[in-house]
């Protein structure tokens, strides 16, 4: 018994002396990764272990045979407790950064759902405003001659219908940031739904003095949904009119290459600054006042979401979306799959 206390005494001893240079180590290594910390505890512990084994069999005056088995035997064990240990903190490490970029992203929506708001309730309040105003002169009696009543009713309309623009823009755009947009694919000829575009947006062009050019190109042929693909292309027509000014150009054109189809839409705005280009797809982004709309005319002045709305729906047909500044102004590039 006094042997067994000896021994056990020592060993204690030999652990304890490892153990807290191991705490003084890990107090020292602040601020390193989740692999680095548990790889630390465990070669103390296993070293505590390996000091203690072999104090205590140096003790005992066991044979040089047993010793060298004694030593294989935890060598092997401490060997395969630290690859645990690295393999097991690597994971940790892995799921705790996806945990800090899920967070980020969390972070990152929330701040454009507020900054949607407030532009939503900046855009919301100078038409309601102007509703409000006018239905109550109307009822009020104020403008009583034909020609005012008649104008009051068409600025009713066409605020009305600016608004319920908006609202169907909310509505898109949150369909695709849930996953509920379902796509009814078919092949589609980009020619078509581009000159479909072209022709819709051409009074607008035209009520603003910009010519609408498109050029005879070589479009693919796409796997898509035809009513999801004709707005983005409108969108970007839109967007390209509304900020290109009087006797400005707006180009559209395309080609197929090895990488597949795609559309580009320039227009006359005189470009983007270089720190805005990588933010023109978020939603609400104006960039500089010389970009912010004007007033509402013809459904010219949107919610600042229509750029969003064509990013998500490209990328929801496996597609790609790009911005640049050209000479003149700016280039959208739809590029899109080929079947």
């Amino acid at each position: 018994m006094p042997d067994l206390v000896l021994i056990g005494l020592v060993a204690l001893g030999c652990s304890l002396a490892v153990g807290l240079a191991g705490v003084v180590v890990l107090r020292s290594m602040r601020g390193r990764s989740v692999t680095a910390h548990l790889s630390a505890l465990l070669v103390t512990t296993v070293v505590a272990i390996v000091a203690g084994v072999v104090v205590s069999a140096r003790a005992m005056f066991i044979s040089s045979h047993d010793m060298v088995i004694l030593f294989v035997v935890i060598g092997v064990s401490g060997v395969v407790s630290l690859a645990v240990a690295w393999w097991a903190g690597r994971r940790l490490t892995r799921q705790s950064i996806w945990a800090d970029e899920a967070r980020a992203r969390e972070r990152e929506a929330e701040s454009r759902r507020r900054e949607i708001v407030a532009w939503v309730s900046h855009d919301l309040r100078t038409p309601l405003a102007g509703l409000r105003a006018m239905a109550e002169a109307l009822e009020d009696g104020v403008v009583a001659d034909p020609a005012t009543v008649a104008d009051y009713h068409r600025r009713i309309r066409r605020e009305t219908y600016r608004m319920s623009e908006l609202v169907d823009d909310l509505f898109e755009l949150s369909r695709i940031n849930a996953g509920a947009l379902r796509l009814t694919l078919a092949d589609v000829s980009l020619a078509d739904v581009v000159s479909d575009a072209v022709a819709t947006a051409a009074p607008l062009a035209r009520a603003k003095g910009v010519r609408l050019v498109a050029e005879q190109a070589r479009y693919a042929t796409v796997r898509a949904s035809e009513p999801e693909l004709g707005r983005v292309f409108s969108n970007l027509l839109l967007n390209a009119i509304r900020h290109t000014p009087s006797d400005g150009v707006v180009t559209v054109t395309g080609d197929v290459d090895p990488d597949g189809g795609w559309v580009a839409v320039s227009d006359a705005c005189g470009g983007i600054p270089e720190a805005d280009l990588p933010r023109v797809f978020d939603e609400a982004f104006r960039g500089e006042a010389a970009r912010t709309p004007g007033p509402a005319r013809g459904g010219e002045a949107r919610g600042g979401l229509g750029l969003a709305i064509a990013r998500g729906l490209v990328e929801a047909h496996q597609g790609q979306i790009a911005v640049a500044n050209i000479d003149a102004g700016c280039r959208f590039t739809v590029r899109l799959p080929v079947p």
